[in-house]
């Protein structure tokens, strides 16, 4: 949409544009404009309940990397779950990068957990890489807490990816799971069930945390491979 691109051009900064193109190499450098985030949030508050904000959503694919972060701003902020998900699941073939994929956090999954739990394990089953990530983000962000079953560990195991951001995703995933549900975890990563990159990475991320302690790290150390 031209009147969003025109937006997104006056908040240009050339140089911010080369630093995110470093950040996401496997988008074109053209098509970065150089917009912040802060800048991104400030423009999805005063288009967001302005019509200009639908025609946008509707108006699938988008030529630069700021449309589709602005794009996914504005996914989170839809109050009404019917539309969120629609619009998520509309987005989701479009979405070819890490940044725009972590971006995208619904509000209103966390009071739909039993339909986001059944839409995870169609999203983690995707052949588009970005699809799996996000399921497997949505899993570790709604499904580590109380609502937590050991099974859960085993949608991650199952995935058959050897995309960089979607093994870097897994990992993340096992390391927040060590913090926060080790014992239904450890025997995951005593039981080698991870490809070698993914278990030593996993291991690398649970021991950068502080929620851990020094004896559980000590550990996971001797359990690289």
């Amino acid at each position: 949409m031209k009147e969003i691109i025109d937006i997104l051009r006056e908040h240009s900064d050339g140089g911010y544009a080369v630093f995110s193109a470093r950040l996401a190499p496997n988008v074109p450098a053209d098509r970065f404009i150089g917009v912040r985030v802060p800048e991104l949030r400030k423009i999805a508050r005063e288009i967001g309940s302005s019509d200009m904000c639908g025609g946008f959503l509707d108006e699938l694919p988008h030529t630069y990397y700021e449309e589709n972060m602005l794009h996914s701003i504005l996914l989170c902020g839809i109050k009404d779950h019917g539309e969120s998900i629609v619009r998520v699941e509309d987005f989701l073939p479009y979405v070819d990068n890490w940044a725009v994929c972590d971006t995208l956090r619904p509000r209103t999954f966390a009071h739909h957990k039993d339909e986001i739990l059944m839409k995870i394990g169609e999203w983690t089953s995707s052949d588009r890489p970005f699809t799996v990530r996000f399921g497997i983000e949505m899993l570790l962000e709604h499904f580590l807490g109380s609502d937590f079953r050991p099974e859960y560990n085993e949608i991650p195991a199952a995935v058959i990816c050897d995309d960089y951001y979607v093994r870097m995703m897994i990992a993340w995933y096992y390391a927040e799971a060590l913090i926060r549900q080790w014992d239904s975890t450890i025997g995951l990563i005593t039981g080698r069930r991870l490809d070698i990159w993914t278990h030593n990475k996993t291991i690398t991320k649970a021991c950068e945390s502080r929620r851990i302690t020094d004896e559980q790290k000590r550990y996971l150390v001797t359990l690289r491979a």
